[in-house]
Order: structure tokens, then C-alpha cells, then sequence
């Protein structure tokens, strides 16, 4: 059975953050649900859907930033308290818009993740977690890495109190009281965390968790021990994960899974087999999806998806047939309802109008009076910078809420900028004048008309470290643009791990002297990506990386007065030697520093390098023999006079030409190495 859903845009709030919007329960089964919806203005918007319209039920004045909104109650009843995020405030209103709560947590930080169970409440900022119960303070926890969502499971189905946090360092951890019961390890760094089926499943012990690098899977939770389920990899090299609901879309009877991504994609995954997921639907929007929730919004008895942009536009694919078979009253009476449709959309483009014209005779008199402030119109950019592991190339994600008119790239240390099939910005490149100014690259991005979000894949060289300039500027008057930096680390092709082969040859840096246990923490930060900047909890820090590029790994143990370096490539040995003691020598640090070069780590490497280039050498081979080859089949006619080896190059070409372009100086790269 193939699912149809058919678009509807119902509202547009203000920017939305993750997980804001949720349908409001209602007592018959396939009614139409109310939405609410936290915008970044701090507004809280609820509205209902009548003939298509959105038709509000309140809405709040402009406050902080809304950072969460969960739906909570007293436990085995309707779920309709809705509880807001906003600062280190938490406010609960009634489903008709009266205030009941406002609670200050007096968290140092914002609050970033929020869930609610019964009276029991969960919160999280950055590196702190809190449960605070009928708005008592309960139990407290300081993550060794940035928390990005935090949940529990069903206290009803297990009679206890089971919270989880997905940390940015690839764990999950499960919780009882304030302490870490134990640590799951998962393959990216975990976005989002949800019940299975909305409520832990069978067992209540079910959790799915989403990635940044677009994986998803499902993990049974159990007092003693994690049970992993089934993951769904991102062959597809789809966005992140950004919001999971479980809704029966399909009418099978079989709750299936909704999935929203940061680039746009909306996915259902259907449970044939009761095994694994089967993708099912997906629609690709133009920005990035913050929330989703199955239910039935537009119309009576037609149940759909509901999603939330980034922009903050609220959008339905829903189940409701397009265009209906009908007699002849029927047809009348449709015919009717688009001419009324279509009179009431025409007074509101008139309406608009005359309001933008009123506001720029406004912006013009306050920006011309003798008193005026600066009147630089401020807007709100969503961007990600996040290391591939499958290319080993940078992708940078610039969003937002209005069209972007060009965005330049500026670079200090040598970039490659690769293709993006997702890209149709035309991109025009600057000569650099790399002596005098430090300048490598400066390219410009023209982006097509209603282009909101743009994607770029770079790739760096390790041992260059710098910083990358992205000059966002939208299509608003008067023009105004927006600068984010970007940190280029000089082991930047490293990305965490969990475990490391001890039994390879290694290299071993030794560093000991006058210097703390945060200095030596800084130095780590400032080399390698995914380090948390605060130094972890205790005397002694390990971590292990591994080098996307050629697949050779590094682990770093340190404390206070020493540090030691071990890889099995001795170029990575050689650029923290480097990098370490330019460090030190900034801050009048004496090191002494030690070497133990294992020579087999040299032949090691070089295998590891070997097939690579072979590849390499043999891809640039066959794409410089394509043009002559088809020179060749022109003027003979066919190919059959052509050996089996060359009629192969003819008939993959465009693909080989195709991987060639996408790994520009892959050669050279290779050759440093």
C-alpha cells in the first residue's frame, strides 16, 4: 500500500527551536486536534483548522525564547497542560490559554531540554541536568559533554523513575537518582530521544534516538543492561535527525514512525515485519524541520503529519484526497467554496500590502529623524558545521527564515570546496593574495530566488589550522549582513571514537612540565574537534580519535604536568609536537618532550595509505583516457574493436567523472600524508 499525502500550509509563527509544537489530545478518536506552537519571539500560539483556515484559541505576548514545549498532566489522563521552555523559566498554561505556573529554576544556563512525566520534571542546559519534582528539587547531574535532549521512561508501565541524556560525546546515559546507572554508546552524537510507539513499547523499555548524521535506531532500556534492537543507517546521506513522533499514518493498525531531518526531509517507516523499520513515504521540504506529530488537524476522519519549519511555518501532508470525484451539485458547491477561497486570499494580499507600504513610510521617517538608533534590520541564522565521516569532508549548513541573496566564504588556511547535488547556488571564485593578506580562498555563493538554506562541503589539510568566514547576507532592505567563524583545527580530520585497536604499532608524544590539568585540557581543545571545552569531571582525561581521512587512530591520555600522545601515524605525532609547544611557548610554559618512533608504524601507515592511491591513480587514469576514448567511438562507429577494459570506461563515465570532480586534489592529499 503506497501512501498519498497531499500539502497544506495552515500558519507562519517567528523562528521555532527544536521540539515546540505539539497536537492538543481531544475525546473522540479522529477529531480535529488543536496545535500549539513556541516561536524564539516567546510567543505561544494555539490555533484549530476550519475550512482550511487556521483560526486562533490564544496566544501570548513576546517574551524570551522558546526553547521546548511538552505537553504534560497528571499521569493515565489526557495530556493536555501545556508547559513552555524560555530562558531558565518553566510557565504552564490551560489548553485555553490561562497561566497556572511559572516556575524559576535559577539554572546558571538555559534551559535546552525539557520532558515531563506526571509532576515530575526534567530539564537539562548545556552541561547540567536537574529533576525537580511538584517543583521540588530532587536529584542533580554534571555531564562530562553538552546534553542535547533528555527523557524518561513510563513511570506508569515501570513503577520507577528511569531518566536518559543524549550527550554530544556518542552516549547516551541512563540515570537513577543523580548517578549514571550506565553508558550506552551509540554511532553519532545523539540529537533527539523519544518513547517507542509514544509510550516505551510492550515493555515500556523502548527508546529511539535520533543522530546529527542521520542514523536512527531503537534501544530496549533495561535496569541492568541496554538491548540494541535495530539501526537504520544513512545510506542516502540525508540530514540530521531533528524530531521523531509514533503515529498510524498508514491505518494498519501498526503505529509507524515519523521523522523529521534539518535538511528538509520527512520520513515514515512502517513496521511490516515487526523486526525493522521500512521506509514507507518521504517529501522533502526547502528547511530544516524542528517538530513533527501525527494526528488529525485539517479536517475530520483525515489523519495527517504535522511538521514545523525552522521559518516557523506550521504545514500538514495530510491523508485528505485533493481533488474529489463529485456530481454535479457537489461540483457547484467545491466550485463555491474556491471562488470564496480565492476572494478572501486576494483581501488579505491587499491587506498586506497596504501594511508593508505603511511600515516602510514608518522605517522611513524613524530612520531620517535626528534621534533614530541604528535601524539595521537583525535576523536569526541556524547554522552547522559537522565533520563526514564517510568523505572526510567538512559540511557547513547556513538557514535562514528569509531568502539569502549571496553568502561569501573567506579562509585563512588552504580549503577545498567541493559539489553538493543539493547546491543550485552559482559560486564564483576571487583571485587571493595569499602573501600579504592570508587570504586562501574567497568565494562567493548567488543564491536563486526563495533559496533559504545552503549547504557547502569543504575539505581541510591537517597541520593547517585556521579560521573559515561565512559572510551571510538575505534579501532584505536595507541590506545587512551577518559574519559566523569557524574554527579549523589542525587535527581537524579527527573525529571521536569509542574504542581504538591497541594492538597496532604506535608512536608515542610525551609531554611533561609546569601546567594545570584546564591548560593542558585548552591545548586538546584547541587541536582536535568534538572535545568539550570544559575539562572533565576528575585528575585524568582519555579520549580516542580516529582519522576520517586514512582511518589511522589517536588516543590522548593527560593530567596535571603530563600529557602523552599515541597514533599510529607519526604525521600526527609531528603536528601536535608542533602545535603543543607553539601553545605552551604563548603562555610562558617550559615543556619537556619526549619521543618513542616505532618504525613499524611507518610501513603500517603507508598500507594503509596504499590502496587508497592505487584507487586514486587508477580513477585519474581512466577519466583522462574518457575524451579520447569517445573521440575514438565517433569516428569508428562502435566500440567492439575496444578491449573489455576500455569499453568498461566508456560505459561508466559519467560516473567516474562524477566521483573525480567530487574529490578534487584527492592525489596530493594523499602524497602529504
Amino acid at each position: 500500500m503506497d501512501l498519498t499525502l497531499s500539502r497544506a500550509d495552515y500558519l507562519q509563527v517567528g523562528v521555532t527551536s527544536q521540539k515546540t509544537m505539539k497536537l492538543l489530545p481531544t475525546s473522540r478518536q479522529r477529531a480535529t486536534q488543536k496545535v500549539v506552537v513556541g516561536d524564539q519571539d516567546g510567543v505561544v500560539i494555539c490555533f484549530g483548522v476550519k475550512k482550511g483556515e487556521a483560526v486562533p484559541v490564544f496566544k501570548t505576548l513576546p517574551g524570551q525564547k522558546i526553547s521546548r514545549l511538552e505537553l504534560g498532566g497528571a499521569v493515565n489522563t489526557p495530556q493536555e497542560k501545556i508547559f513552555i521552555a524560555a530562558g531558565s523559566e518553566i510557565r504552564g498554561f490551560t489548553k485555553r490559554g490561562k497561566q497556572f505556573l511559572s516556575f524559576e529554576t535559577n539554572l546558571t544556563e538555559s534551559i535546552k531540554a525539557m520532558y515531563i512525566s506526571g509532576s515530575d520534571l526534567f530539564l537539562s542546559a548545556s552541561y547540567i541536568y536537574n529533576h525537580y519534582c511538584d517543583c521540588k528539587d530532587q536529584n542533580y547531574y554534571l555531564s562530562g559533554d553538552k546534553i542535547n535532549d533528555v527523557i524518561c521512561l513510563p513511570v506508569e508501565k515501570l513503577s520507577r523513575v528511569t531518566p536518559v541524556l543524549a550527550c554530544q560525546d556518542r552516549v547516551l546515559r541512563v540515570l537513577q537518582g543523580s548517578d549514571v546507572m550506565y553508558e550506552i554508546e551509540v554511532p553519532g552524537p545523539p540529537t533527539v530521544l523519544a518513547l517507542h510507539n509514544g509510550d516505551g513499547g510492550d515493555s515500556g523499555e523502548g527508546l529511539l534516538f535520533g543522530t546529527s548524521d542521520g542514523r536512527l535506531g531503537l534501544i530496549q532500556i533495561t535496569t541492568s543492561k541496554p538491548i540494541h534492537k535495530w539501526e537504520i543507517r544513512n545510506d542516502k546521506k540525508r540530514g540530521g535527525i531533528l524530531c521523531v513522533d509514533s503515529f498510524d499514518i498508514m491505518g494498519d493498525g501498526v503505529k509507524d514512525l515519523l521523522v523529521g531531518r534539518d535538511d528538509g526531509m520527512v520520513e515514515v517507516y512502517s513496521f511490516e515485519n515487526a523486526n525493522e523499520p521500512v521506509l514507507r513515504f518521504d517529501q522533502m521540504l526547502s528547511e530544516s524541520v524542528t517538530s513533527i506529530q501525527g494526528g488529525c488537524v485539517g479536517k475530520d476522519g483525515y489523519d495527517e503529519i504535522v511538521l514545523a519549519t525552522y521559518s516557523g511555518w506550521v504545514t500538514g501532508l495530510t491523508t485528505e484526497p485533493t481533488h474529489k470525484e463529485s456530481g454535479p451539485g457537489e461540483e457547484l458547491k467545491l466550485n463555491q467554496e474556491m471562488q470564496n477561497k480565492i476572494s478572501s486570499l486576494r483581501s488579505e494580499i491587499e491587506h498586506l500590502q497596504f501594511k508593508v507600504l505603511q511600515e516602510r513610510e514608518n522605517y522611513q521617517q524613524s530612520s531620517q529623524s535626528s534621534q533614530a538608533k541604528s535601524t539595521v534590520p537583525s535576523f536569526s541564522i541556524n547554522d552547522k558545521f559537522t565533520l563526514n565521516k564517510e568523505d572526510a569532508s567538512y559540511s557547513l549548513v547556513l538557514e535562514v527564515r528569509t531568502a539569502i541573496d549571496n553568502v561569501l566564504i573567506q579562509s585563512d588556511v588552504p580549503i577545498d570546496l567541493l559539489d553538493v547535488d543539493k547546491n543550485s547556488a552559482v559560486v564564483s571564485f576571487s583571485s587571493c593574495d595569499t602573501e600579504s593578506n592570508d587570504n586562501f580562498l574567497l568565494a562567493t555563493y548567488r543564491c536563486q530566488a526563495n533559496t533559504t538554506r545552503l549547504e557547502l562541503k569543504i575539505r581541510s589539510i591537517e597541520g593547517q589550522y585556521g579560521t573559515l568566514q561565512a559572510y551571510v547576507t538575505p534579501r532584505i532592505q536595507p541590506k545587512t549582513c551577518q559574519v559566523r567563524q569557524y574554527h579549523i583545527k589542525p587535527l581537524s580530520l579527527h573525529q571521536r571514537t569509542h574504542f581504538i585497536d591497541h594492538d597496532r604499532p604506535m608512536n608515542t608524544l610525551t609531554l611533561t612540565g609546569q601546567f594545570s590539568f584546564a591548560e593542558v585540557h585548552s591545548w586538546v581543545v584547541f587541536c582536535l574537534p568534538e572535545v568539550p571545552e570544559k575539562p572533565p569531571a576528575g585528575e585524568c582525561a582519555t579520549f580516542y580519535f580516529q582519522n576520517t581521512f586514512l582511518d589511522t587512530q589517536l588516543e590522548c591520555v593527560y593530567r596535571k604536568g603530563e600529557g602523552v600522545f599515541k597514533s599510529d601515524n607519526i604525521s600526527t605525532i609531528s603536528i601536535l609536537k608542533d602545535v603543543l609547544s607553539k601553545e605552551a611557548t604563548k603562555r610562558k610554559i617550559n615543556l619537556n618532550i619526549s619521543y618513542e618512533i616505532n618504525e613499524v608504524s611507518v610501513k603500517h601507515t603507508l598500507k594503509l595509505i596504499h590502496p587508497k592511491l592505487e584507487y586514486q591513480l587508477l580513477l585519474a587514469k581512466k577519466v583522462q583516457l574518457i575524451d579520447a576514448l569517445k573521440e575514438l567511438q565517433v569516428h569508428e562507429g562502435n566500440t567492439d574493436f575496444l578491449t573489455p577494459e576500455y569499453r568498461c570506461i566508456l560505459e561508466e563515465a559519467d560516473h567516474l567523472q562524477e566521483e573525480y570532480k567530487k574529490q578534487p586534489a584527492h592525489l596530493e592529499r594523499l602524497y602529504g600524508e
